[in-house]
C-alpha cells in the first residue's frame, strides 16, 4: 500500500478524533470562506451599481443616506429638491449630464422609479421583451421584478404609495408594461422604471382638487435627487462645495461614502475574522495533538515499517500525509460550508439581487483557504513528524 492510502487508513482508524480535527477546521475555513464572499460581492455590487455616477445632489441631509437610497436603493431618501434647482445643473459648465430619480411609490416592494432614458443607458442595459417607454404611465420591468411578480408586456398594475409593500394603493392611476430588462446583475434588475411625469401624474391626480390646484402642483414639481456625471474630473474639486454652499441641497459624493460604508462593515468583519484565527487555532492544535498521540501508539508499526525497509523520510511522510488528508477534507468541507452560510445569509436577509447574490460564487480569492488549510495541518504536523524520523528501531521495539 502506498504512503497516501496508508495514511488515509491511519487517519480513519480514529473516527471519532479525525471527524473533530476535521469539523473544527472546517469552521473556520468557513468563516473566512463566508467573509471573503460577503467582501467581495459587496465590492463588486458598488462597482457594479455606481459605475458612472460621480456625484448625487438631493435634499439636505445624511450623505450616505443619499447614496443607500438614490444609487443602491436600499435605503429612504432623505426628502425631495424643487425640479428647477435641478434643471439648474444642467447649465453647470462642469456637469456633462443629469439623471433625474424620483422615488415614493412601489408595488408589491419593487420601487417604481420616475427618471429618463439616460438611467438604462447609464448601466448598459438592454431589453429582454418589448421595447422602453414613450409615455407617462408606461413602465419597463427589471429582470428580477418581471421574473418574481410574472409580468409582461401589456399587463397592467397600481402602484402603491411609499417605498414598501403595504401602502395606499393609487387605484385611479395604473401603470402598462412595455418592456422588460435583460438581467444586468445590478440594481435594474429589482426596479420598475418609468418616466418621471409618471410620478408626477400619479400624486397631482390623488391629490389636486380642480384645475387651480393641479397648476399650481405642477410649477411646484420635484424630483428626489439627479445623479451627476462630470465633464471633467477636475469638477471634484469644487462642484461639491459649490452645491453644499451655494445651494439648498447636497451633493454626496459615492466613492468617499462607499469608503466610509465599508469601513463600518470592517469593523464587524474584524470580529468574525478574529473568531476565525481562534477556531483555527484550535484545530491546529487539536491537529498536533492527535498526531502526536498516534505517534506514540503506533510505536509497534512505526517499528515494522522501518524493519520492512522504510526510510525514515518515509516515516516522516507518513504523518505529514495524515495532515495532508485532514487539510484537503477540511478545505473542501469549508468551502461548502461557506457557501452555505453566505445562501442562508442572503435567503433570511432577502438580499437577492441587491448587496448579494444567491449561487455559487467561486473568486479567485477563495484559493487561500485550500491554502490555509493545508498550512495550518501541515504546520501542526511538523513536530510529530520530525519526532518519528529521528525515531530509533531499537528504542520504538523496547517501549513496545
Amino acid at each position: 500500500m502506498n504512503t497516501l492510502g496508508l495514511a488515509w487508513r491511519y487517519l480513519w482508524s480514529r473516527p471519532l478524533s479525525s471527524a473533530l480535527n476535521v469539523l473544527l477546521l472546517a469552521l473556520g475555513l468557513a468563516s473566512i470562506t463566508f467573509l471573503l464572499l460577503v467582501a467581495k460581492q459587496v465590492e463588486r455590487a458598488f462597482q457594479r451599481d455606481l459605475a458612472g455616477i460621480d456625484v448625487v445632489v438631493g435634499a439636505k441631509g445624511s450623505p450616505m443616506q443619499l447614496i443607500l437610497s438614490g444609487v443602491l436603493h436600499l435605503d429612504v431618501p432623505p426628502g425631495n429638491v424643487p425640479l428647477s434647482a435641478v434643471n439648474a445643473l444642467k447649465t453647470n459648465p462642469l456637469v456633462a449630464e443629469v439623471i433625474p430619480i424620483s422615488l415614493g411609490d412601489n408595488y408589491q416592494a419593487y420601487r417604481i422609479v420616475g427618471t429618463t432614458l439616460a438611467y438604462p443607458r447609464l448601466y448598459g442595459a438592454t431589453l429582454a421583451q418589448g421595447r422602453l417607454w414613450e409615455a407617462p404611465m408606461q413602465v419597463v420591468l427589471g429582470a428580477t421584478v418581471a421574473r418574481t411578480l410574472g409580468l409582461g408586456p401589456g399587463q397592467h398594475f397600481v402602484g402603491s404609495h411609499g417605498l414598501a409593500a403595504g401602502g395606499h394603493a393609487h387605484g385611479d392611476s395604473a401603470y402598462t408594461v412595455v418592456g422588460v430588462l435583460a438581467p444586468v446583475g445590478g440594481v435594474l434588475d429589482r426596479l420598475i422604471l418609468t418616466d418621471t411625469a409618471s410620478v408626477w401624474k400619479v400624486h397631482e391626480d390623488y391629490t389636486a382638487e380642480d384645475a387651480q390646484d393641479r397648476a399650481a402642483m405642477e410649477e411646484e414639481r420635484e424630483v428626489t435627487m439627479a445623479l451627476v456625471r462630470y465633464r471633467s474630473p477636475l469638477a471634484a474639486m469644487s462642484f461639491p462645495r459649490w452645491v453644499n454652499t451655494s445651494t439648498e441641497m447636497q451633493a454626496a459624493a459615492p466613492a468617499l461614502e462607499v469608503t466610509r460604508l465599508l469601513h463600518m462593515l470592517g469593523l464587524g468583519t474584524d470580529v468574525l475574522r478574529a473568531f476565525a484565527g481562534l477556531l483555527l487555532l484550535t484545530a491546529g492544535l487539536s491537529v498536533f495533538i492527535a498526531l502526536w498521540s498516534a505517534v506514540r501508539e503506533r510505536r509497534g508499526d512505526l517499528a515494522l515499517l522501518r524493519m520492512l525497509g522504510a526510510p525514515p523520510a518515509r516515516i516522516a511522510f507518513l504523518l505529514l500525509a495524515e495532515a495532508l488528508w485532514l487539510g484537503v477534507l477540511a478545505s473542501a468541507a469549508g468551502l461548502l460550508l461557506g457557501q452555505i452560510f453566505m445562501a442562508a445569509l442572503v435567503f433570511f436577509l432577502g438580499l437577492d439581487s441587491a448587496l448579494l447574490t444567491g449561487g455559487l460564487h467561486w473568486p479567485s480569492e477563495l484559493a487561500v483557504v485550500p491554502a490555509l488549510a493545508l498550512a495550518v495541518s501541515l504546520t501542526a504536523a511538523l513536530l510529530p513528524a520530525w519526532g518519528a524520523y529521528r525515531s530509533d528501531v531499537l528504542q520504538l521495539l523496547q517501549t513496545k
